[in-house]
């Protein structure tokens, strides 16, 4: 495989930004080993989201060469005050049940979960004396101002009001990257801060500036609250409504039964004709297209046109922008399509020992 495909891999969907492509071709012609890494914190049930749009990357990097790790961030998620700041549980269900999910959701999206590392970040930094030292070189390098800015990454405003113990999370965050000595780190858009920052600070401290690739964030299925919105503010409205494991409604879990599947597009927001904001045309396109052709059956009663089919996401977008295809035909089809997608992770979850995980992970207490 020459470059050129290698970075097809890369930028493939649902790929949105890559900091920076000249950086990517570099480090393939120089026949570099690329170690990737994307972080998460230890934060509830695992949704669509999480599992399948950073599993469908993982994938994507493994058949580009790079080895992938997962790192589980048991001490942001203590410092963000998951499970109620309570460090044993979160390195129960980090280990357990997180480790778990993240598996077989990269095995759902094609990947191999057993060639990716797994790294809990409390292990990281009780091996590595050295991480706290970066901590505080980064700091060295950061403003308050800045890091303020930068807290959006765990999931809280610019205004809010925040302890002491939070504003030393995306210093953290970077100081990960650098401990772990990383040429390719990884997340959704909503972390791509603490990336930016990671590339401005490594030239600051005599470090390589790692490439950093952002996928684009899966909506929530639900209305937003205020509709229409104009076409300049929808990129922030994105971000607003991303699928939210605190939104059970707005979220498929990885093992939600096909009841759950179903009954929750039902419910979905997709306003007709509209494809620039419509959370069931996102997730086809994000999910079931991201291959590029494959085919899609939407079922309807001969009255209303009978089957159809369609092998590429333009067309479906095509036809459902005419107003050719019916708001609930495409939602029962995206649903159909999921619980067959998602059936290898539901089976995992209904063995034994996973299924204990699960149980336990939903009598906890998840504070925001």
């Amino acid at each position: 495989m020459d470059t050129e495909e290698k970075i097809s891999f890369v930028l493939r969907p649902p790929t949105e930004e890559i900091l920076t492509e000249n950086d990517l071709k570099n480090l393939f012609d120089e026949g570099r080993k690329i170690d990737h890494y994307i972080g998460f914190e230890i934060s509830g049930l695992i949704h669509l989201g999480t599992g399948l749009m950073a599993g469908s990357k993982i994938a994507d990097f493994q058949k580009a060469g790079i080895q992938c790790r997962v790192f589980l961030a048991d001490w942001h998620a203590w410092i963000n005050n998951k499970f109620g700041g309570d460090m044993e549980t979160i390195q129960k269900i980090a280990v357990g049940y997180f480790k778990e999910g993240m598996a077989i959701s990269i095995k759902v999206m094609g990947g191999d979960p057993d060639k990716v590392q797994f790294i809990l970040g409390s292990k990281l930094y009780e091996d590595n004396p050295s991480y706290w030292a970066n901590v505080i070189n980064v700091s060295k390098q950061l403003t308050l101002a800045r890091v303020r800015k930068s807290i959006t990454i765990m999931g809280r405003r610019q205004e809010d009001e925040v302890n002491f113990a939070q504003l030393i999370y995306p210093p953290m965050q970077v100081a990960d990257i650098f401990e772990q000595d990383l040429s390719l780190v990884h997340s959704g858009m909503d972390q791509r801060k603490a990336h930016v920052i990671t590339r401005e600070v490594a030239q600051k401290i005599g470090r390589e500036k790692p490439v950093a690739v952002h996928h684009r964030l899966l909506l929530g299925l639900t209305q937003p609250p205020v509709w229409p919105v104009e076409q300049n503010n929808l990129k922030e409205l994105w971000s607003q409504m991303k699928m939210s494991k605190s939104v059970p409604k707005s979220a498929v879990f990885i093992h939600d039964s096909p009841k759950e599947i179903v009954d929750k597009l039902k419910q979905a927001f997709c306003p007709a004709k509209n494809t620039d904001f419509n959370p069931v045309l996102d997730w086809a396109r994000s999910i079931i297209f991201r291959n590029g052709d494959v085919e899609f059956e939407i079922k309807r009663p001969t009255k209303f046109g009978g089957d159809v089919t369609f092998y590429n996401y333009n067309s479906l977008e095509n036809a459902f922008g005419k107003g050719d295809i019916h708001p609930m035909d495409l939602k029962h089809a995206v649903g159909d399509k999921l619980v067959e997608l998602l059936k290898p992770a539901r089976d995992h979850f209904e063995k034994p020992k996973h299924a204990k995980m699960l149980e336990e992970i939903r009598n906890v207490k998840i504070t925001r």
